[in-house]
């Protein structure tokens, strides 16, 4: 149900692949271990961070300290909002997860004045509908999963993204979905949580995830953080080659076909 109601629907035909990686819950390992392999190759990823769990041990391991939101910004990563009580999207009631939302971006201002979230992505599940439209009012886009890319009609209250972890066993699967990313010209965002030798079940070990990385640079994608990511498909798109931006931005129920010219 929540795929196809609450949606804000573009068509992407950008014109070229774009690949963004990201890291759910924001484990330490995440910014030292895979950060640094992001950074070996001049690259940057997404963060995505509830405030609350902030230093505290988790299944994924150690979540990030204070210090490491100013590491992260000064190496030119993107934070973004996981809410502040990590809130299951399906299982929150949509006024409290907004209330997390907002929780997430007061604390965020405390710790690092002027930083900014300007993308979510949903904990746990998918979200619901008024969910998805509560959080439309605050980000450019939301992350969800969904395990393959994006291209055509997207909702941006909706983003696909493939989880890594579920395929760490079998690289051949994701360099698969590379390139059929690139010979489509799709947004592959691809997110798992921890990088370490010995991984969570949520996350990958640093040597499959810097194979995952050479395969996306080797494939010519654009590989950006979400934010920048989304902003180089919509300046392709004020330059007359994909209808990215062309479609209007609706909040309300749709099944594709209520699409129109944007005003």
């Amino acid at each position: 149900m929540s795929v196809r109601f609450a949606r804000r629907l573009v068509e992407l035909n950008h014109g070229f692949p774009v690949i963004s990686f990201t890291f759910d819950d924001f484990p330490r390992s995440a910014l030292l271990v895979g950060g640094r392999i992001l950074g070996r190759y001049g690259l940057a990823g997404t963060y995505y961070a509830s405030l609350g769990l902030m230093e505290r041990d988790a299944p994924v391991g150690r979540i990030f300290s204070a210090s490491d939101l100013n590491r992260l910004l000064a190496h030119g990563h993107e934070l973004g909002c996981h809410t502040f009580a990590h809130c299951n999207a399906w299982e929150t009631r949509p006024r409290t997860f907004g209330e997390s939302i907002a929780e997430n971006r007061r604390v965020l201002n405390q710790i690092v004045p002027g930083a900014v979230f300007e993308t979510l992505s949903y904990p746990i599940r998918c979200p619901r509908p008024q969910t998805k439209r509560i959080a439309a009012e605050h980000f450019l886009c939301c992350r969800a999963g969904g395990q393959t890319f994006n291209i055509g009609p997207t909702d941006l209250n909706n983003l696909r993204a493939f989880f890594l972890e579920k395929s760490r066993d079998n690289p051949a699967l994701v360099k698969d979905l590379i390139a059929r990313n690139s010979r489509a010209s799709g947004w592959l965002i691809l997110a798992t949580h921890d990088i370490a030798e010995s991984p969570s079940p949520f996350g990958c070990a640093p040597q499959f995830f810097e194979d995952i990385v050479r395969c996306a640079i080797q494939s010519g994608a654009r590989i950006l953080p979400v934010a920048k990511a989304w902003g180089a498909i919509c300046g392709a798109a004020s330059r007359g080659r994909c209808s990215a931006t062309k479609t209007r931005l609706s909040q309300q129920t749709d099944y594709l076909t209520s699409m129109s010219p944007k005003n």
